[in-house]
C-alpha cells in the first residue's frame, strides 16, 4: 500500500487521466442511454463532446489549472447556448472548482467562485420544469450552489493550510541554518582563544628552557650536578612545549594567526582555590574538596581544569537561579586528572548551555567540548535526577596518540 501512495503522488497526472476515462465512460453511457427521452436536450453527438471535453479538464487540472477554468467555463456556456443538458461529465466543473481554489491564482479562483455560485441558477433558467413552483426552483438553485461553495472553501483552506506549512519548513530550514552558522562561529571564536593560551603556555616553557639553558652554561664548570639538573628540566619542559604544539596543530585550522594584545599568565589548578572564594563572595555557595595526592600537572591539563570549573560555576550563577549551590570535586588519579561540578539549581535547558557563554569565557558546552578535546580527554554533562546540572570531565596526564 505504501508503493502504491508513493506511486499516486509521483504521478498525479496518471491519477487524474484515469479518473476522466472513467467520467467520459461513465457520462457516454448516460447520454446515449437518455437519448430517447422525450425531455431530453440536445444531441447525442453534442453531449458526447461536451463529455470529451470536461474529461479533458480532470485530466489536465493539476498540470494546467487556469486554462481548464477557462475551458470549462466555455464548455458550460457552449451547453446553454447549444441546448445540450448537463450530464455526468458535468461533475468536473465541481473538481476545476476545489482545484483553481486550491492550487490556481487568485483571480482563476475568484472567478472560479462566481461561476459555481451562477452555474445552477444559469441552468435553471435554460432548462426550467414547467411543473414545478418558484419555490422549487429556488431550492434546487441553493442545493446545487452549496457543493460548488463548499468545493471552493475546502480548496481555499487547503490552500491556506499549505502555504502555512511552507512558511513553517522555511521557518525551521531558516533557524536550522542559524543555529550551525553559529555554532561554527563559536567553534572557530572559541579555537581562537584556545590558540592564544596555548600561545601563552609554549611562550613560557620557551623562556623557562632558556632560563634554565642560561643557567646551566654559567655553572656547567662549577657545579656540574645543577647543570645536569637545569638540563633535564629543559628536557621535560620541552617536551610539554612539543605536547602542547601538537594539540594546537591537531584542532586549530593551519595559517591561523594570533591576535595582538596583552598576554598575562595562565591559570591552574592551584588557582581554582581562588576562583570558589571569588564564587563564594558572590553569593554563590560553592562546596570544593579535592581527592587523591596532589602533583604537578602538564600546562595544557591545568588550564583546561580551570577553565571547565570557571565555565560551570558561572553558568550555575547565570542560570541556576535564585539560592542555588553547587559542588566542585577535583580528583587525582594515576593517569589522569577528574573534574565534577555540579548544582542544585532549576537548572538551564540543554541547548542554552550549548549555545550560551559563560561571560565570555567560552560558548558553554561548545567550548568546554573543545578544551577538553584539546587535551585529549572526555566531557559528559546533562540535567541531574531532580533538577540541577552535572558537568564531569576526565583529563588525561599524557596526550593522546
Amino acid at each position: 500500500m505504501q508503493r502504491l501512495y508513493d506511486f499516486l503522488r509521483r504521478h498525479p497526472t496518471r491519477v487524474d487521466a484515469f479518473w476522466a476515462v472513467v467520467l467520459f465512460g461513465i457520462s457516454g453511457v448516460s447520454v446515449t442511454s437518455v437519448n430517447g427521452a422525450p425531455d431530453h436536450h440536445g444531441s447525442v453527438a453534442a453531449g458526447l463532446a461536451v463529455s470529451a471535453v470536461l474529461s479533458v479538464v480532470v485530466a489536465l487540472r493539476r498540470r494546467f489549472p487556469e486554462p481548464m477554468l477557462l475551458l470549462a467555463a466555455a464548455t458550460g456556456l457552449a451547453q446553454l447556448i447549444l441546448d445540450v443538458e448537463t450530464t455526468v461529465a458535468d461533475f468536473a466543473m465541481l473538481v476545476i472548482v476545489y482545484t483553481v481554489a486550491t492550487i490556481g491564482d487568485r483571480w482563476a479562483s475568484r472567478l472560479a467562485l462566481t461561476a459555481a455560485l451562477c452555474a445552477a441558477t444559469l441552468a435553471q433558467i435554460r432548462w426550467p420544469d414547467p411543473e414545478r413552483s418558484v419555490l422549487s426552483h429556488v431550492a434546487i438553485v441553493v442545493f446545487q450552489t452549496v457543493p460548488f461553495a463548499l468545493a471552493w472553501v475546502l480548496g481555499d483552506s487547503m490552500r491556506t493550510r499549505r502555504a502555512y506549512f511552507a512558511q513553517l519548513e522555511e521557518r525551521a530550514s531558516r533557524l536550522e541554518k542559524e543555529r550551525e552558522a553559529q555554532a561554527k562561529v563559536a567553534v572557530a571564536a572559541e579555537r581562537a582563544r584556545i590558540a592564544r593560551e596555548l600561545h601563552d603556555v609554549v611562550a613560557h616553557n620557551v623562556s623557562v628552557m632558556v632560563v634554565q639553558a642560561d643557567g646551566a652554561a654559567y655553572v656547567l664548570d662549577a657545579a656540574p650536578d645543577q647543570a645536569k639538573k637545569a638540563l633535564e628540566t629543559i628536557s621535560s619542559t620541552g617536551r610539554q612545549a612539543l605536547a602542547e604544539m601538537r594539540r594546537l596543530l591537531g584542532v586549530l585550522r593551519t595559517g591561523e594567526h594570533q591576535e595582538s594584545g596583552e598576554y598575562v599568565p595562565q591559570p591552574d589548578v592551584e588557582q581554582i582555590d581562588d576562583l570558589i572564594e571569588q564564587c563564594r563572595s558572590s553569593g554563590l555557595p560553592v562546596d570544593f574538596k579535592v581527592e587523591g595526592t596532589p602533583r604537578p600537572l602538564p600546562s595544557g591539563v591545568e588550564l583546561t581544569a580551570y577553565r571547565i570549573v570557571q565555565e560551570a560555576l558561572t553558568n550555575t550563577r547565570k542560570h541556576g537561579g535564585p539560592n542555588a549551590g553547587a559542588s566542585v570535586r577535583l580528583v587525582y588519579f594515576d593517569d589522569g586528572l577528574g573534574l565534577l561540578v555540579e548544582d542544585d539549581g532549576k537548572g538551564a535547558p540543554h541547548e542554552l548551555y550549548e549555545e550560551g557563554g559563560a561571560d565570555g569565557q567560552g560558548h558553554g558546552l561548545i567550548g568546554m567540548r573543545e578544551r577538553v578535546g584539546m587535551v585529549g580527554g572526555t566531557l559528559d554533562a546533562g540535567p541531574r535526577p531532580g533538577g540541577g546540572f552535572r558537568i564531569s570531565a576526565l583529563l588525561p596526564l599524557k596526550p593522546a596518540h
